[in-house]
């Protein structure tokens, strides 16, 4: 059941801005499923907060990131329609497969139901994602900061660090 924003949320994205697609964009959405979504859906995934943007950008590039690394601060108006989704309320979620998630996703997003989907970080459990949803009306009152790099601490890296 969808509920309203009570005030602004951040949330946070990192991109490639050389890569295929802008980071303020749906279009690898639509071409490749996830765990909130299927194919064809125009959503765009961030965090709610830039530690956990971090890990699951080193998480999805399996520590190997691509350079120019940039990240958007994304500012959700309070107001905005959103739902939040924890283990308990769907308690496969957080499965390799993603199937229950994916499936809640689906509906979510096949329903219109909301601006925003809260979810949690697989990769920092008490931490959250967002699942935005670029084809609900409210999608455009979501205002998007300038690209600003990411500074990676090389302790992350060390395999780089050490040459």
């Amino acid at each position: 059941m969808p509920r309203r924003l009570a005030g602004n949320m951040r949330a946070h994205r990192i991109g490639d801005p050389q890569g295929r697609f802008p980071i303020w964009s749906t279009g690898g959405a639509r071409l490749v499923a996830g765990r909130w979504h299927e194919v064809g859906a125009e959503v765009i995934y961030a965090s709610a907060n830039y530690s956990t943007a971090l890990l699951e950008a080193l998480a999805h590039w399996n520590g190997i990131l691509p350079g120019g690394q940039r990240f958007i601060e994304i500012t959700i108006p309070g107001g905005t329609s959103y739902e939040t989704v924890t283990e308990k309320v769907i308690p496969n979620c957080l499965e390799k497969s993603g199937e229950a998630a994916r499936r809640f996703g689906r509906d979510w997003y096949g329903q219109n139901r909301s601006a925003i989907l809260i979810v949690p970080s697989v990769v920092a459990r008490t931490e959250n994602n967002v699942v935005i949803n670029g084809r609900h009306p409210e999608f455009g009152n979501i205002l998007v900061g300038p690209e600003e790099p990411v500074s990676w601490d090389e302790r992350l890296f060390p395999a780089r660090s050490t040459r």
